[in-house]
């Protein structure tokens, strides 16, 4: 059979395509991994077909059986692609044929390969997005075990990288539980919008057959269908509005990973990385590199470059489908699969986290943490907060000229810089003192840092 008679399209031509032009226009190399949902939707086609009358319970059963042996083939790597087929859609049917006869070539009836494609890829991300917000959970639910834990380790919490105020670790990681609290919000959103079926709307304009769509997305499970058909084929709306989420996503891990990277150096020591997650050097024998944190800090940048490459993509397009689309798969795949990938790893690694505690401690000791705490005694006091912050600057100024900490200073040296400043004073100037006082909601006393913990599990 030559390879104009071979292309499912090929009635048209009158010449075979050029090799090159074949090879550079097929998409079977990378949308051959929506095989399993490519042949729901065939399945639910064929089903809803016969249901209306264009197919007989025969043909159907004949289809579906079929295609169940193709799935098998396929899973048991029994099936061989061909990219003279183009894309999965094809190669799929074109086996179909092959194995069941004229009855196979029935199965397109009623639609198009344009509004076939738009609902594969809906069905395969609606798959992948559960898969991503399974591993996200995870990663949720091991940050709120470690926050609870370490609901009392005191580190010190940075302003520009500076040392700015007591916190504690168990605060700092719900802020981190916050941002993917965010993260999944958006997930959910996205998966409404990418559960409506285009199926039906054939290459544009809808089909003369009697098509009950309202079956079909009953069958796949999607929320509602495409209400119209030139939108139905061309909307690749939903896959930017994921890459967008990822991209975000992506940031917040990127963010997470820098504090990792931060804390395991010689120069921090707040955390050890158990050596699962790390990799040493080819030279120097000392090194402990954070591999995994560096690694999705990196990904971050190809994840923000498929965001822009689709919209890139669909700037310009006018309706309906256009050829271009074909793109919108290997930008859509690999977000998906880094992103899946980075949460997973996340995950994994986040509960295996060992804080130093004591080394936290003592850096939160230093840069005159509680500063702040002493200038709200003073306001307590009766003194103006702006005389007050004056104040405990010029304290600030002595301990920098002194190497003392605030807490380290007697009360005769506190003394010197406002005779309202009593005995009871060291009770604010402690670590645990300063994050104690911060006892609302929001705050970083361990108190409702356990409370945050305790609603965040009942939110999830």
């Amino acid at each position: 059979m030559s390879d104009k008679q071979n292309k499912l399209w090929g009635g048209r031509f009158s010449e075979s395509v050029d090799q090159f032009v074949q090879e550079f226009t097929a998409s079977v190399s990378f949308d051959q991994r929506m095989y399993a949902q490519d042949i729901r939707g065939s399945i639910a086609h064929a089903t809803m077909l016969a249901e209306v009358g264009v197919l007989t319970n025969a043909e159907r059963d004949a289809i579906i059986d079929g295609l169940g042996a193709i799935k098998q083939d396929i899973e048991q790597g029994n099936f061989e692609w061909s990219v003279a087929l183009e894309d999965v859609h094809m190669n799929i049917e074109a086996r179909l044929t092959d194995r069941i006869g004229i009855t196979g070539k029935k199965l397109h009836t009623g639609r198009s390969r344009n509004d076939q494609v738009a609902t594969d890829i809906r069905l395969w991300l609606r798959d992948h997005i559960d898969l991503i917000d399974a591993e996200l959970l995870r990663l949720m639910q091991g940050l709120l075990g470690l926050a609870e834990r370490e609901a009392a380790t005191i580190m010190p919490g940075f302003t520009h990288l500076q040392t700015a105020q007591p916190v504690t670790f168990g605060h700092h990681l719900l802020a981190w539980f916050e941002m993917l609290r965010r993260d999944r919000e958006r997930l959910a959103d996205c998966r409404r919008r990418v559960n409506r079926m285009p199926l039906g709307s054939a290459a544009l304009a809808g089909t003369t057959y009697p098509i009950n769509r309202e079956r079909t997305r009953e069958l796949l499970g999607f929320d509602e269908v495409c209400y119209n058909s030139l939108d139905g084929v061309s909307d690749r709306d939903f896959a930017i509005e994921f890459c967008a989420l990822a991209a975000l996503c992506m940031t917040h891990l990127s963010r997470m990973s820098e504090e990792l990277v931060l804390w395991t150096s010689a120069q921090f020591q707040f955390i050890n990385l158990p050596d699962r997650f790390c990799t040493g050097s080819s030279i120097m024998p000392q090194k402990k590199n954070p591999d995994v944190p560096e690694l999705v800090r990196g990904k971050t940048g190809r994840v923000n470059g498929h965001l822009i490459a689709l919209l890139t993509l669909m700037k310009s397009q006018p309706l309906a489908y256009n050829k271009d689309n074909q793109e919108d798969k290997e930008p859509l795949f690999d977000a998906v699969d880094t992103l899946h990938g980075s949460l997973r790893a996340f995950a994994d690694m986040v509960p295996a986290l060992e804080p130093n505690r004591e080394v936290m401690r003592e850096a939160a000791r230093r840069g005159f943490a509680t500063a702040t705490d002493l200038a709200d005694y003073l306001v307590r006091k009766g003194i103006a907060f702006r005389d007050a912050h004056e104040i405990v600057g010029k304290a600030v100024a002595y301990g920098v000229a002194e190497k003392k900490d605030l807490s380290d200073m007697s009360i005769t040296e506190l003394r010197t810089f406002s005779d309202q400043i009593d005995e009871d004073v060291f009770d604010v100037l402690t670590l645990e003192g300063s994050v104690s006082a911060r006892n609302h909601i929001g705050g970083t006393a361990p108190e409702q840092v356990r409370d945050a913990v305790a609603r965040a599990r009942g939110q999830l």
